[in-house]
């Protein structure tokens, strides 16, 4: 959490002297500072403690003593002034998709706009037209990107709620060795935001494990204290609840918190008919508790099977297992390969020595290896020469070791004109070619995704909607053109397992399923760590219903390779649709 909390200092630092006007080398420098702790997977107070800090990449001497003094004093001076010479509402004027800090600065020193509140005033008066740069497309961009911005208010994505809950558990389970902790609330059923932090405790020592929790090193502020339940705000603004019950009520604790409030409602019916009453102490028969100690003996109080987390959403799950037909749903020890990495030639951070490790260290037995391509300038993009060139060095390494193999591949950009980076001969060697928008998102995305799917040395489609969560908006797509189009060609589209990513979503993903999409689950990983992002894509597909026979990377390299074989070969060819769970 530490490292997290530098690197946003840092980056606001950034901004901060973006629209004060300040060098664009200094600007630049803590951005790079920003992006290097940001990425640590070591401690920056052990770093700091072992005098490794400037040993790191876009660290410098001066950068290090300002990272030393947060960890001192909780603060930096230099980002105390760049603050006081701004108006507060500016910065979150950069938290508007679409606005930069140059923006930001012009908007406040030619119409004095001092917050959000100002720069809707401001678009709705129609006072953005006469600004240079300010044209049409450009103001009804920040529209859009207001409204953006309030549905996504108050809600933090899963992966750093998911950051967050780990840190406290681990911290609370060696404050409290023998309490049982799990997540709650809509973090367990892997939701791709979370508003505050559910988290449940079983113990008999509720006052000892409150006690314990609001004095961890991570809580910033104690909201409230109580017997049963303490609420705290951590450094990341977060609130989190802490419920502590008594074990015999663990289970139907844990199911009611878990929700969703849809899910609980039906059981709730049903447990009426039946003649029972369940709530988060039980399921009773008059004053008789019959059920409690586990969500699965709750469940079968009421004549059901356990129900997965992910799916208690009320979209027909209880009739599912009322029926005996819930699904196996995909698991995270299901995947056999990741489909969509990044190594050093382009924007990554391994080699290909490194990357084959990380992935057999994660029980895989095939990858593949998909720099960006030349239009991806901004991160590296290989010309058609480095291309040939990486494509043989992932050839000699497959050729001298036989733990894994590396399929040699791209990230190709999808032009404006729905066509790809290389030429076809060059597009044809590949083992394995990803296709994604990176730019002009509002051009056609539709028919610029489908004419790439149809190209013959296409095999995946990348994140498709092109959306960062809390931060982008997805373009407009026609999703029913666009997965029967990748259903007709034979293709595959991605979950891309990137917490701030998810892309596509659950529902999306079951209808591609659905309509005889392949369907592939893949990091986009750049950095050793971002390896285990798979499973916030395994919770996407889970929430979408998915079976490991649905996941094309969950199959064995033998029954991939005839796959992906048979689609090269027959790019056109025509699947059936597979029929609706």
């Amino acid at each position: 959490m530490k490292n997290r909390l530098v690197a946003d200092i840092f980056e606001q630092m950034a901004e901060l002297m973006e629209i004060q006007g300040e060098s664009g080398f200094r600007v630049n420098a803590y951005r790079r500072a920003a992006r290097a702790l940001d990425s640590l997977q070591e401690d920056v107070e052990v770093l700091r403690r072992e005098g490794r800090l400037t040993d790191v990449p876009g660290i410098g001497e001066s950068t290090a003593q300002k990272v030393g003094e947060f960890l001192d004093t909780g603060r930096v001076a230099r980002h105390q002034e760049l603050l006081k010479k701004v108006p507060a509402g500016l910065l979150e004027l950069l938290q508007v998709p679409g606005l930069g800090p140059k923006s930001a600065a012009l908007l406040y020193r030619e119409l004095k706009v001092r917050s959000v509140d100002d720069l809707r005033q401001a678009i709705e008066a129609g006072r953005l037209a006469d600004l240079p740069g300010m044209g049409e497309k450009k103001i009804e961009n920040l529209r859009k990107g207001l409204e953006f911005r309030e549905r996504a208010a108050g809600r933090t994505p899963l992966g750093l709620a998911d950051a967050v809950v780990t840190e406290l558990m681990a911290a609370l389970r060696r404050a409290v060795p023998k309490v049982i902790l799990s997540p709650a609330g809509s973090l367990r059923r892997m939701r791709e935001t979370v508003g505050d932090l559910d988290l449940l405790a079983a113990t008999t020592r509720p006052a000892d494990v409150l006690q314990a929790f609001v004095e961890l090193p991570q809580v910033a502020e104690v909201l409230a204290h109580g017997d049963t339940k303490a609420s705290v705000r951590v450094e990341h603004g977060l609130q989190v609840d802490l419920r502590a019950v008594a074990p015999e009520s663990y289970g139907a604790a844990l199911q009611y918190f878990t929700g969703s409030k849809d899910h609980n409602v039906r059981l709730r019916d049903r447990a009426k008919r039946m003649g029972l009453k369940i709530n988060e102490y039980g399921v009773y028969r008059g004053e008789k508790r019959v059920a409690g100690a586990t969500e699965e003996e709750c469940y079968r109080a009421l004549g059901l099977p356990w129900i997965p987390p992910e799916m208690r959403e009320d979209r027909g799950e209880i009739d599912l297992a009322e029926a005996g037909k819930l699904p196996r749903l995909v698991e995270l020890g299901d995947i056999r390969a990741d489909l969509h990495c990044h190594t050093r030639a382009s924007d990554g951070d391994l080699t290909l020595e490194q990357l084959a490790d990380e992935a057999l260290k994660r029980g895989y037995r095939y990858a593949a290896v998909t720099d960006h391509s030349v239009s991806a300038g901004y991160a590296g993009g290989l010309s058609a020469e480095r291309l040939k060139v990486h494509l043989q060095a992932v050839h000699a390494f497959n050729q001298k070791q036989s733990k894994i193999r590396l399929l040699a591949g791209t990230e190709s950009d999808i032009r404006t004109d729905g066509g790809l980076d290389y030429p076809d001969e060059l597009l044809l060697q590949l083992d394995w070619v990803v296709v994604s928008i990176h730019s002009a998102f509002g051009r056609d995305p539709t028919g610029r995704m489908v004419k790439a799917l149809q190209h013959p040395a296409t095999c995946m489609l990348g994140h498709p909607s092109g959306r960062l969560i809390g931060q982008r908006d997805a373009y407009e797509v026609d999703w029913e053109a666009l997965f029967k189009a990748a259903a007709a060609a034979g293709k595959a589209i991605e979950i891309n397992a990137h917490w701030r990513r998810l892309d596509l979503d659950d529902l999306r993903a079951r209808r591609a399923r659905d309509l005889g999409v392949e369907v592939a689950i893949c990091t986009d990983m750049h950095r050793a760590d971002e390896f285990d992002n798979m499973r916030f894509g395994v919770g996407v597909a889970r929430r979408a219903w998915l079976t490991a026979a649905d996941v094309l990377n969950a199959r064995p390299w033998e029954a991939f390779e005839k796959w992906r074989t048979a689609m090269r070969a027959k790019p056109a060819a025509r699947r059936k649709p597979r029929r609706k769970t």
